[in-house]
């Protein structure tokens, strides 16, 4: 027995060898520009009306994508099934009322309620403290110096005044509105009434936006606009003017008393969507993975009818990983599979906030610690701006993002897997500084944010980018193909070589 025990595993390590030292081409090639353009036509046609998320063209591609999967023999990826569902919720307003001191006043017309940042409430209150611009900046700046806002209302002016500096910009920055509304929300405040001077508003639509997390770990406090009218029925005198006031430097943060009753009403609609995942299993190592993402939502479509195609952004990525999985499926009936299992996954909702991917990095189907690398494909079928007209090589070019980074393996089997297809590879976004933060934009960020090394493959933005003119007759398709094949052959190494991708670099997070 111990004998044939020993042979057997002679074996397992013979056909793991042979299978590394297969040649690739024969498989890569079989991505060609013809199922590149047929597949696109399809995904990116009117049919499809622009994939939002959610939506029924969105739901007509997920079908697409995974009858595809299962004409190649692909596995179901989730549990016997080839899509990971996750919901989504909606909020609509149903009414609202806002009185101030027995002063009852009009939605939009002196105050507005948003569904995004609000609540089911009715609240009846009896001080409110003005804290200016509501900063919080450590030792720079304090606008709720020497007040108490626990349980009480928080009023504030949107911006900052002309003598305030910071160095956090974007979302980071302390005089951002969220960032106002966290540290209210941290400093006990239950409602915060932001004072502008744009009132009588057009009415919103009841229902706010989609979005995924309909369940936050902590409530904001309610968030209302309200006009300079309302200011001062609240404040009194001191409330005359308080954004010219407070733009002088006359309004100090103070609290006043004053009779506010608040009550919003609104609903919530769920909707479910999907990823759709389809593997390839793997051979000696196939309890660890390779992870090839795109994702296949877009746009969708205007009530005048206009569709948002995104043939490049992302249907192209969508058709290149539909290509993929076929190469692979064929590599393994040819009895020349990988040895690691192989997930091709089309995710939802990038468009929206990166949805899809932040979802299954939170519910991974298949562990993340033995997730060796997700190769990202998003947008490979046109000629980026700084290319067009401008470049000796804008027929043979990709940006490669983010192979500097987590991993010092990612750069030299990128160099491997280049030797096959002779690209430009362009590094230019992996620069820390990139003012795109393009390495932080698309679906591999919610795998590297998690540990996993994680490479995006970009043409880069075009004139069509976002715009309905993105249509599948303006890809350069041999090019796709070429863009596609590197990410094949990348992932073909990274399946069958010895070791898992080495973790061993640091993420690096601008503004932190």
């Amino acid at each position: 027995m111990r004998k044939i025990f020993l042979g057997l595993s002679l074996l397992t390590v013979l056909v793991a060898g042979a299978q590394k030292k297969t040649n690739p081409t024969t498989f890569g090639k079989s991505i060609t520009a013809d199922d590149l353009k047929r597949h696109l036509y399809i995904v990116a046609g009117p049919e499809m009306e622009g994939r939002n998320t959610p939506s029924p063209g969105l739901e007509r591609a997920a079908t697409y994508i995974e009858n595809q999967f299962k004409s190649f023999g692909l596995l179901p990826g989730n549990n016997g099934t080839y899509r990971q569902f996750y919901p989504l919720y909606k909020d609509s307003i149903t009414g609202s009322t806002l009185k101030v001191n027995g002063t009852t006043f009009t939605a939009d017309n002196d105050y507005q309620v948003n569904a995004m940042t609000s609540y089911n409430a009715s609240l009846r209150l009896g001080e409110a403290v003005f804290v200016g611009y509501g900063i919080v900046d450590g030792d720079v700046w304090n606008d709720y110096k020497d007040v108490n806002v626990t349980g009480k209302v928080v009023i504030l002016a949107n911006g900052s005044p002309a003598n305030y500096k910071t160095t956090a910009t974007g979302f980071s920055s302390p005089a951002n509105l969220s960032v106002k509304i966290r540290n209210a929300q941290t400093k006990g405040a239950i409602a915060v009434f932001v004072v502008a001077d744009n009132f009588p508003r057009k009415p919103i639509v009841s229902g706010g936006n989609y979005q995924l997390n309909g369940y936050a770990a902590s409530v904001y406090p309610q968030v209302v606009n309200i006009s300079e009218k309302v200011a001062a029925q609240i404040i009194g005198a001191d409330g005359e003017g308080i954004l010219a006031k407070l733009k002088a430097g006359n309004a100090p943060s103070k609290a006043y008393k004053a009779k506010i009753d608040l009550s919003v009403n609104k609903v919530t609609k769920e909707e479910l969507v999907s990823n759709v995942i389809g593997i390839v299993e793997g051979s000696d190592k196939k309890d660890e993975y390779v992870v090839v993402t795109a994702h296949y939502d877009h746009e969708g479509i205007r009530a005048d009818g206009t569709i948002y195609y995104g043939a490049d952004d992302d249907g192209s990525g969508t058709v290149s990983v539909i290509e993929m999985a076929e190469a692979f499926a064929k590599a393994k009936a040819a009895g020349k599979g990988p040895r690691r299992t192989m997930v091709f996954m089309t995710v939802s909702g990038e468009e929206k906030g990166l949805w899809g991917s932040e979802y299954y990095g939170n519910n991974p189907v298949f562990p993340l610690e033995k997730t060796s690398v997700n190769l990202n494909i998003d947008m490979i079928g046109r000629i980026g701006s700084d290319y067009t007209g401008k470049d000796k090589d804008s027929l043979n070019y990709v940006y490669v993002i983010g192979d500097d980074k987590l991993s010092t393996d990612l750069t030299p089997v990128t160099d491997i897997a280049n030797k096959y297809v002779k690209l430009k590879l362009d590094k230019r976004y992996n620069d820390i500084n990139d003012k795109n933060r393009f390495y932080y934009r698309s679906d591999h960020y919610n795998f590297a944010k998690n540990g996993v090394p994680a490479i995006f493959y970009f043409n880069g933005v075009h004139a069509d980018y976002h715009k309905p003119t993105d249509t599948p007759d303006k890809i350069n398709y041999p090019l796709m193909a070429k863009r596609a094949q590197l990410v094949f052959y990348t992932a073909w190494e990274i399946a069958n070589r010895d070791d898992m991708m080495k973790r061993d670099l640091k993420l690096e997070i601008p503004g932190r």
